[in-house]
């Protein structure tokens, strides 16, 4: 049993690894999507919506098989873990986005007016300004967000990334105890998501103490 919980906490790493590097990948899509939304240029409010509509309306799963094979199709040969990762980043850009987007709407329009008076460029509004009050605002959707990617990122498993339930699928095959395997695996699962839960927590609490 201790075996067991050891190979899955070490495949815990790689549940990890894809989830964090894919929230880090949506992340920086989601700020540019919703910058896109929230412009005036019809133009690129409509490839905001367009990529949201699209990248929610497929599922992950499937997101992830037509990169995985697409990838090596058009030349480009990389490991499973960095196809998974660039899956589950454009994919978690339109969920991100539209939870970001929720906060920009929310920022009274007086203040942008106030930071153009003072001269400021809208780089600089949009990581001074925007950005600290948009993540404020909607960290528990992040928080839950990134809860979901986690127990979501089990997907990732049916193009060969050695994850948690990978890892749990060739352990149970190989000892004939799937009940006990897979327990372990809802365990070290509940650690991780537990885990997120409470930084979220931490850094709301955080944020409430600043204002």
């Amino acid at each position: 049993m201790m075996s067991t919980l050891l190979f899955l906490t070490e495949a815990a790493r790689m549940t990890i690894y894809v989830s964090a590097a894919g929230i880090i990948i949506g992340f920086v899509i989601a700020v540019i999507v919703t910058v896109f939304s929230v412009s005036r240029s019809p133009l690129l409010q409509w490839l905001s919506r367009a990529y949201v509509f699209i990248f929610r309306g497929i599922p992950l799963l499937v997101q992830l098989l037509v990169v995985y094979l697409t990838l090596p199709f058009i030349g480009i040969d990389v490991p499973a873990a960095v196809a998974a990762i660039i899956a589950i980043g454009f994919c978690e850009g339109a969920y991100i986005g539209e939870i970001l987007r929720g906060g920009f709407l929310a920022i009274p329009a007086g203040q942008i007016e106030v930071a153009q008076m003072l001269g400021l460029k809208p780089l600089a509004t949009l990581s001074r300004i925007q950005l600290p009050q948009v993540l404020r605002m909607t960290l528990p959707a992040l928080t839950n967000e990134v809860i979901l990617l986690t127990k979501s990122s089990s997907l990732v498993s049916v193009i060969g990334v050695a994850e948690i339930t990978l890892t749990a699928q060739n352990i149970s095959s190989s000892n004939y105890k799937p009940l006990e395997v897979f327990s372990l695996a809802a365990i070290v699962y509940i650690v991780l998501c537990g885990a997120i839960a409470f930084a979220g927590r931490y850094l709301e609490n955080r944020y409430a103490e600043a204002k």
